[in-house]
């Protein structure tokens, strides 16, 4: 018993102790909200897993369990910080914005909405199937190496020709990012849940798959009923009007089409 005890001392923390609590509590607030609707959010629940082995085993004095763990943090440091990554370049470039920075990002997302917006309705009225993938926190690169490279700015007039009817792009993905139209063509991973819409087609349920996969904002154009559908969270709303699109995109939960 006097042993466990001995273990607990470092729980009585002074005035100073409490502070430093509070200060890092706040940090880890901070960085729970940077990484929510990540997948990265999982691999973080993981760590703080191997954090309460850690500690289980530091006040049961397991020496075996707490060496292999004390190794494991000290090369875990490094590769955090490659997993991490995206995140860590997302926190450090929110930092650095300005008041003045923000309102002209601000400016540019509503300009792209406004062609986004104007492209997807264009193409309903046409009836020309489209599906748009707008990147959030988690990369795209993977299904966008997977299209061909495009690099032009986020415009109405683009949109609809890389959707023209039966040219070779029309079939595959736009990824949007950074007001750019990053890759069209791409292929994106087709859900793995049953869809209980009979209604839906291949571009739904590839809507639907890479938003289960990522934090990605999906818009689907049908071009056998002409309705707009978006996809966010492993969820579809269909039949959406043009009013709605332009509600979803400018939404505080939406990606920003000028990146970050």
């Amino acid at each position: 018993m006097s042993r466990i005890w001995d273990q607990l001392q470092f729980l009585h923390p002074g005035w100073g102790d409490l502070i430093e609590i509070i200060l890092v509590a706040v940090l880890f607030y901070r960085l729970l909200l940077l990484l929510q609707r990540t997948r990265a959010m999982q691999m973080l629940l993981g760590a703080f897993s191997l954090v309460g082995v850690y500690f289980l085993a530091r006040l049961l004095d397991f020496a075996l369990i707490r060496y292999l763990l004390e190794t494991l943090f000290q090369y875990g440091a490094i590769a955090a910080l490659v997993v991490f990554q995206p995140e860590l370049r997302t926190a450090l470039t929110r930092l650095g914005r300005s008041r003045f920075v923000r309102f002209l990002r601000s400016m540019e997302d509503t300009q792209s909405i406004d062609e986004l917006v104007e492209a997807v309705t264009e193409l309903a009225r046409l009836k020309r199937g489209a599906i748009i993938a707008i990147q959030g926190e988690v990369g795209l690169d993977e299904y966008a190496e997977t299209g061909s490279p495009v690099n032009a700015p986020v415009s109405a007039e683009m949109l609809k020709t890389i959707f023209t009817p039966y040219t070779p792009l029309h079939d595959g993905a736009v990824i949007l990012h950074g007001g750019f139209i990053l890759t069209a063509g791409a292929i994106l991973p087709l859900t793995q849940l049953p869809v209980r819409d009979k209604s839906l087609g291949t571009r739904h349920r590839a809507a639907l798959g890479l938003s289960e996969e990522t934090d990605a904002t999906v818009v689907v154009v049908s071009e056998e009923t002409s309705r707009i559908s978006v996809a966010r969270g492993g969820r579809m709303e269909i039949g959406i009007d043009e009013n709605r699109l332009r509600e979803i995109l400018a939404g505080p939960l939406a990606p920003r089409l000028v990146g970050g």
